[in-house]
């Protein structure tokens, strides 16, 4: 799920070979480009400019309008090109990607000469304008990154991951919450949430009016929560298999022995997903049957097609890595959650990057408090030997979906002998999980299977409420061979995909019993209130 290089990184294009234009469609493109460029240029007046960056007022003077106009055209034709290079899919995706981070850091939005409006703020405000821009930019130096939104404006436990509940268990790697019950009957089996190790989890607890957890607790589950520490430089051995064994795994028996269940429910989303399988991969092994259902929120199982992270990860990419955080010379780093969220933020320039640089530091303009880019911001390192084994074994090789490949936790793991029912949810513009990639988990998982398509992106289709009425998404019964084949039968259901899951996991919930009182039990007792210890832990620039 992440790519792990440094803030603004483009991919290596290694030299292995000239990679040329066929000279027909070189010369096809010259002679668009100059047709287009001459027609721009005689015709000023039927210029249309449909990009949002130059959508303000001021762009539509005479001279803003045409080096706008001109930008567009030489960033359409240098994609033309990019595409026209003859080489492999791999070195083409890297040209496409390197390309797209060329075109968008020289628009003209982005400089103070050229973007009329950041002119005008300056000429209005006397000056202040470029003032307040320094004093945002200097601040963002020191906290390492651009800022997307009025971080003072948010607190953890406060006004943001609030859900009533209780630490119930601690140890190095994770703590886990368990909800007070909002209603009077629950589900006799637990329900637990993995989220990604990469992310703080109140991404599942943001406000009320948009919590998975919460609305989970109101539907009469019995909600526990895997809260991961925020990693530090003691922290930089532990690996994969520790995420799994000592991660997962304990949380599962943790949760069973609170629960007096001898079965859960539990979900994984996005990376979290992909540990919650291997860790079922392991207990199949065992012929352990401790899971009624799994679901998996955007998680990638099979990495044969991983989307535009694939654009980083070659191998001398993953050996850098080992190398100097992954102990292949006996040294072992952290990878910094500063410089992931970064790149991350370079995978969507123009949102996440360029737009608030503009209004940051151009106009001198804060941004306004908006919870989920918080959460964005909120970063978490990852120990240096986990880091890099996920490369190499997912990214790099897909060895998750090769029966018998990988040991984890002592055995042998075959993701196909996970035979418990899944929900699997991906959403349709995911640029991390592609959602084509993420279907393919319901032909590896052998259960009885339920995939669901919400719209929008990896997160904003994950956190869609009900009570917003917002989006839609796509329901088919059956699984089909390909996904084109189950779009093409699915049927699109407007509203939130939230009811729909509610209402397919409470057949694996068991008997209603009474809701108890208490947290925890005799050998786990409750330590401090949700939502805990390890998400208020922060990380900082590297000195």
């Amino acid at each position: 799920m992440f790519a792990g290089m440094n803030t603004g990184a483009v991919p290596s294009l290694a030299p292995h070979h000239m990679a040329m234009i066929p000279s027909e469609r070189l010369t096809e493109i010259q002679k668009e480009y100059f047709a287009e460029l001459a027609h721009l240029t005689t015709n000023p007046e039927s210029i249309e400019l449909k990009d949002r960056r130059f959508a303000g007022k001021a762009w539509h003077s005479s001279w803003s309008k045409i080096i706008a106009a001109t930008y567009l055209l030489n960033s359409k034709h240098l994609m033309e090109l990019a595409k026209a290079v003859d080489t492999d899919d791999k070195a083409k995706q890297k040209i496409l990607f390197t390309t797209e981070q060329m075109i968008d850091a020289l628009s003209p939005s982005n400089f103070i000469a050229t973007n009329p409006e950041v002119l005008e703020n300056i000429i209005s405000s006397q000056g202040q304008s470029i003032q307040n821009g320094i004093v945002n930019l200097l601040g963002d130096m020191k906290k390492g990154k651009v800022s997307q939104t009025d971080e003072s404006a948010f607190e953890v436990g406060k006004n943001i991951a609030t859900t009533e509940g209780q630490v119930v268990f601690r140890c190095e790697l994770f703590e886990i919450i368990q909800y007070k019950p909002l209603t009077e009957t629950v589900f006799e089996r637990p329900y637990l949430m993995v989220p990604p190790c990469i992310n703080k989890y109140y991404i599942l607890d943001l406000q009320p009016d948009n919590s998975i957890v919460r609305y989970m607790v109101n539907q009469g589950h019995t909600v526990f929560l895997v809260s991961w520490k925020n990693p530090d430089t003691s922290m930089a051995e532990v690996s994969w298999d520790d995420y799994v064994g000592k991660g997962v795994i304990r949380a599962i028996d943790v949760v069973k022995e609170i629960g007096g269940s001898k079965q859960i429910n539990i979900l994984g989303f996005c990376v979290g997903g992909t540990l919650t399988a291997s860790a079922l991969a392991v207990l199949a092994a065992r012929k352990d049957n401790s899971i009624a259902s799994l679901t998996l929120f955007t998680t990638l199982l099979d990495f044969t097609n991983s989307g535009i992270l694939d654009v980083f990860i070659d191998e001398s990419m993953v050996k850098m890595r080992e190398t100097s955080i992954g102990g292949a010379d006996g040294k072992f780093g952290m990878m910094s959650g500063l410089d992931l969220g970064n790149t991350f933020s370079f995978l969507r320039p123009n949102d996440l990057v360029w737009n608030y640089v503009v209004e940051g530091y151009l106009k001198g303009n804060s941004p306004p408090p908006f919870d989920l880019l918080y959460w964005n911001g909120d970063s978490t390192n990852l120990p240096g030997a986990m880091y890099c084994w996920y490369l190499r074994h997912t990214y790099l090789q897909n060895d998750l979906v090769k029966p018998g490949k990988i040991t984890l936790c002592g055995e042998k793991i075959d993701l196909s002998k996970i035979s418990c029912p899944a929900y699997i949810y991906a959403s349709h513009d995911d640029h991390i999980v592609p959602w084509k990639s993420a279907y393919e988990s319901s032909h590896i998982l052998k259960g009885e299977n339920r995939f669901v398509l919400g719209a929008s992106g990896h997160i904003a289709g994950v956190i869609n409420p009900p009570s917003k009425n917002k989006r839609y998404y796509y329901e088919n019964n059956k699984i089909e061979k390909t996904a084109d084949e189950w779009l093409a039968g699915a049927k699109e259901i407007k509203g939130s995909w939230w009811p729909n899951y509610s209402k397919w996991l409470e057949q694996f919930g068991g008997k209603k019993i009474p809701a108890r009182k208490t947290f925890g039990n005799a050998k786990y007792k409750k330590l401090e209130a949700a939502p805990g210890r390890y998400v208020k832990e922060k990380s900082v620039p590297a000195d």
